[in-house]
């Protein structure tokens, strides 16, 4: 029998319960494939971050992510769920980097008793989305934006439009696996939005980080500045900082650890 450490994080939360939950599973090789989808889908969180110390030198730690269904090119709360793991471990650690396989390395440092961490900026472009509008039971929409990681991005005009929104789970997962970010100007923070990846088995994630590295560049240069405020207006919900520096979409938030245990394989 395999024993495996396990930690379950709320990822953008200041306590437990909200935010969005990841599994954090350290690793000293990697198991194949499918035994890494089968922990993800027992699981049953959004995200499963697996990880282990980069044997290339390149960064501290390889990083990988599953959701229950499949392996993703880019996760954000889960990369700073393991950030609060590792430095959370050894506090005499400012900062961690993690080398991925289609997201290039990533960083996460302490920022007082939160974090800041470093996702590429992956700015959309504009494209119609008509079968994403037509799954989200919307007609028309401010503008409609693609990136080519599969992100769509349906900005709308307020923020009572994101609250409203009813999705149809199944026309959206029809599209296969996108991640489906609507967004809007927000009343107490500078911007708000909901995120669903049906295709992915998840209907709607509380707080995605990577649709925030999407979000990050659009969002600075509509607002003409490179910092903003945002809230992913999830049943759960969470508060990020957003900030463009260069080709990075730096965004700031807490972690809280709420389960530690083992897994046996």
């Amino acid at each position: 029998m395999t024993r495996l450490p396990f930690a379950q994080i709320d990822a953008f939360a200041s306590r437990p319960f909200t935010g969005n939950q990841a599994a954090v599973v350290p690793l000293e090789a990697w198991l194949d494939d499918a035994v890494l989808l089968a922990i993800a889908a027992e699981n049953n969180l959004s995200e499963t971050a697996f990880f282990l110390p980069d044997a290339s030198g390149a960064a501290d730690y390889e990083l990988r992510w599953f959701t229950p269904a499949t392996e993703v090119v880019l996760c954000g709360h889960a990369t700073l769920a393991s950030g609060h793991y590792l430095l959370s471990a050894d506090p005499s650690r400012d900062r961690v980097t993690f080398r991925t396989r289609r997201a290039g390395q990533l960083e996460v440092a302490r920022d007082g008793d939160a974090y800041r961490m470093a996702l590429p900026a992956w700015k959309p472009e504009p494209k119609p989305l008509p079968a994403i509008l037509a799954g989200l039971g919307l007609s028309a929409a401010v503008e409609t934006l693609w990136h080519p990681h599969r992100y769509g991005v349906v900005v709308l005009a307020e923020e009572d439009q994101i609250h409203a929104l009813a999705p149809n789970f199944r026309a959206l997962a029809a599209e296969g696996d996108v991640l489906t970010i609507v967004t809007a100007p927000g009343r107490d923070t500078d911007v708000v939005s909901r995120v669903f990846a049906a295709g992915a088995g998840i209907d709607e994630d509380p707080v995605t980080g990577s649709a925030h590295a999407v979000l990050t560049p659009y969002w600075a240069q509509r607002l003409g500045r490179p910092s903003f405020t945002a809230f992913q207006a999830s049943k759960r919900g969470g508060h990020l900082g957003c900030t463009l520096e260069g080709d990075r979409a730096v965004l700031s938030g807490k972690a809280v650890t709420v389960i530690e245990g083992t897994l046996l394989l």
